[in-house]
Formats: C-alpha cells, structure tokens, sequence
C-alpha cells in the first residue's frame, strides 16, 4: 500500500507545492497560449485599380487561373465594397475602419498645394486608429509591403514612419514615408532606372512577404501586401518601356499585366502551401477601387461607373478570402454585403485582438462571413467623393456621379451634397443603375436624402 504524503515536512512540503504551482502554471499556460498558436496569418493583398469584372472567376476576359483556384479554395464575394472611389481615402478607411474623411482624406494625397485644394491633410494622422498598431499589440509581427499612399513623397517630406502605425518592418513605394530604393531609384512613382523593372514590382513584393513569413515562424504574422498592379502605367516589359500615358493603356497591355499579377499571387499561395502555412494563413484578396480606362465597361462586368465614381463600377469591387481547412471551398457569397470598413473588426476578431479604448468604427465583425455564413448587413454604407469641381478629377457621361451615395438594404441612393440630383436604384433588380425610380419612391428616396445629407454633416 502506498504511504501517505508526509506535508508537513518541510522538504516535502515545498516540493509538493512547487510541483502543484508547476501543474497548474501548464495548464494555464496552454489554457492562454493554445489560441495564440491558432491565431492565423493574414495576409491582405490589395490591388490598384483592379475592376470588378478584372478576373476571370468575376466574368472577365483575361485568364486568370491562379486567382481562380484561390476563389475555388475558397469564399468569392459579389457584393464588396471600398470605402472610397479612389486611392488615399479608400486605403485609410482600411487602416483605421472608418469614413476617411473623419481624418480629412478625400482624394488621392499629392502635393501639399493640392490636398489644400481639396480640404486634406497631408497625410493620415498617425493618432488614428490602426489595424496594424492593433494587430502588433496582440502580438502579431507587422509589415506593410507596397503601395502606401497615405503620405510621403512629392514635397511632403514630414509624413510618419511605418513604425508611428505600428509596422514592424515596412517596405514602400514612392508615395510612402520609406521609400525602398530597390523600386524608387529616382523621385516619382517608378523609372527605367528603377533596380527592379516596373513588370517585376509584383513579384519583388510578393517575395517580400514570403520573406517575412519565413522569418516570423515563432510568432503570427499580419501583412498588408498592396500592390500597384493594375493601375497605370501598363508596362509589362522592356519593350514597352519608353511608352506612357495614353500610348501604354491599351487592352494588350493590361491583359500582360493581369496575367503576371494572377502568376505571382498563384506562386505566393503555392508557396504558403509548401511551408506547411496554408492551414493557418488567412489570405485576403481585394481591390481598392473600380478601374480607369473600362473599355466600355468591360472591367466592371457591365456595372455602371469607374474609379472616380460613386457608381457600382467605382466602389463594387472582387474579393476573395482563402484559408484552407477554416473557409468552404467553392463558396460564392452573393448575399453578404461586407465593406472594407468591416476589415478592421473582422480581422481584430480572428486574431483575439483588441479594439482601441473608445473605437468608434463604420464597420462591423464580418468574420462569420469570411469563414462560412451569409450575413445580413444592419447598418447602411456611406460614401462620398468630390467636394468641388475645381480639385476633383471625375468620371465621365454616364459614370459621372453625384458627390454623396448610401446603401440601405437593396437600396441604393445618390445625391450632392446641396440636396440636389437625386438618383435612387433597387440594386437587387438593377445592379447597372440604369432606371432611376426616385419620383416613384418618392418617400424611400426624402427620407435616405435626409440620412445621406445629414450623414455628410459629422464630418470634418
């Protein structure tokens, strides 16, 4: 028979609580560290100017098969929408999950003359609120590799570091605070002299992040990879290097420059997969706005509007989300209408975050959506674009919209903002936006008027 534990020795009876003390510290350690090994990668992959009907997966006349089986391994959204018709403003509602003009981003940052002209600041405020400060502080590695346009080049040389956001490493573009000299050689957005080629910029970045993901073993990592593929110019080779403006905007071009953009993608996942990562690695794919040229709205698969326009074209966008073994393969979302505002909670949600003491966001959790059901959206989406005409380039005819827009339900209202030029749309009947039915709604149409106008006035 086994003798009873003398605890009253005091040998014993420290080794007998040290012991507990050491159990209990297990189980609670694996109790607090469990989740944080479950936590996953993310990596948001952001492209420039990409239109909705781009990939072929969306009904696009280029091939785009590496895209094509991310969206068959995993979730395609129909209904995703940016923050903003342009650049600066839709990249700053996904760093801080919110309306960008609360932090005076309208339009595209440019030089400190013309952010004057269209009432911006020169770059986003680095008080605000930022996924990736958030994601550093649950313990994420960070990094932001790419186009940043948030502030920096030109002669706005006092824009913060990628460290004030809360990257750990950063790797930018021209229009960035740390330009990289292996894509910037000279002061503009790209060169001939520039080490890596125009053409291989893609595939540079790419190579960045799986750097970084190969270093970050120990620890999840968080990655916002934002390329600046496919906006223009088009320069898919050396060949066509001497072109620009109009004269590299042809439809060969673009086809060239999708096709790398989608083989690089492909190559990116193909090697998440190798290094075993492709279980716990979220991959989010997206665009920051409608494209420009369309080729007679062939880019935005019919919708009406471009880049530049509050139009389905210029604020409907692709994405897809992968994550092998955690989202359902061959889903198509066509329900769900999720923002690019959602992304800040969402993706704080699937990493155990926390938001910001007092957040006030303009999104909300999505994360159900991304892994497997269709949700139905409680709040309405707001946009705007163009506060005057004299410092606001726009869309053109047809895709030339009114300055405020709000989607409520299936509903869909445009308006200026001095109440005029009311255009509303049933988008479940008529995604084109070709038959404005405000004079027979008339009461739907006042009272998401009233909504809309006095939405505009919260903001700065």
């Amino acid at each position: 028979m086994r003798k009873r534990q003398d605890k009253t020795h005091p040998v014993k009876t420290i080794y007998y609580h040290s012991r507990l003390f050491l159990l209990c510290w297990l189980a609670l350690s694996n109790v607090l560290v469990r989740p944080a090994e479950n936590r996953p990668n993310i990596i948001f992959v952001l492209a420039d100017d990409l239109g909705y009907g781009d990939l072929s997966c969306y009904g696009g006349e280029v091939p785009t098969p590496n895209l094509d089986r991310m969206a068959r391994e995993g979730t395609r959204f129909t209904q995703a929408y940016v923050a903003s018709p342009i650049c600066s403003p839709s990249r700053a509602a996904l760093i801080t999950g919110q309306h960008p003009a609360r932090w005076r981003i309208t339009s595209y940052l440019q030089t400190r003359k013309g952010n004057r002209a269209c009432e911006m600041a020169d770059f986003l405020d680095s008080e605000a609120p930022s996924l990736p400060r958030v994601m550093k502080e649950a313990g994420y590695r960070t990094a932001h590799v790419g186009k940043w346009h948030l502030g920096g080049g030109r002669d706005v040389t006092n824009a913060p570091p990628f460290k004030n956001y809360g990257y750990d490493v950063g790797f930018g573009t021209y229009e960035s605070p740390e330009p990289h000299p292996s894509i910037t050689a000279t002061n503009w957005i790209w060169s001939a002299h520039d080490p890596v080629k125009r053409w291989d910029r893609t595939g540079w970045m790419v190579d960045r992040t799986l750097e970084f993901l190969s270093a970050n073993t120990n620890k999840p990592a968080f990655v916002n990879l934002w390329l600046d593929d496919p906006h223009t110019p088009w320069i898919p080779s050396e060949e066509e290097i001497g072109q620009r403006g109009a004269a590299s905007e042809t439809r060969g071009n673009l086809r060239r420059v999708l096709v790398e953009m989608d083989r690089q993608i492909g190559r990116m996942l193909a090697r998440i997969r190798e290094l075993k990562l492709h279980g716990n690695t979220l991959v989010v794919f997206m665009s920051d706005n409608g494209p420009l040229p369309t080729f007679r709205q062939t880019r935005t698969a019919g919708l009406r509007g471009s880049k530049l326009s509050l139009y389905e074209g210029g604020v409907r966008v692709p994405m897809i989300a992968w994550w092998p073994g955690k989202i359902p393969e061959s889903r198509v979302d066509e329900k769900t209408v999720i923002s690019s505002l959602d992304l800040f909670p969402t993706f704080t949600e699937l990493a155990s975050g926390k938001l910001p003491t007092n957040y006030a966001g303009d999104g909300a959790n999505a994360s159900a959506a991304l892994l497997d059901k269709t949700i139905e959206r409680k709040k309405p989406l707001f946009w705007e674009y163009g506060r005057n005409t004299n410092s606001f380039a726009f869309g053109r005819g047809a895709n030339r919209s009114p300055n405020l827009a709000m989607r409520d339900g299936n509903w869909k209202l445009l308006v200026n903002a001095d109440g005029t030029d009311a255009e509303l749309y049933n988008l479940e009947t008529d995604a084109q936006e070709e038959r404005n039915v405000a004079k027979d709604e008339s009461v739907r149409t006042a009272e998401m008027k009233a909504a809309a106008l006095q939405w505009r006035k919260t903001l700065p």
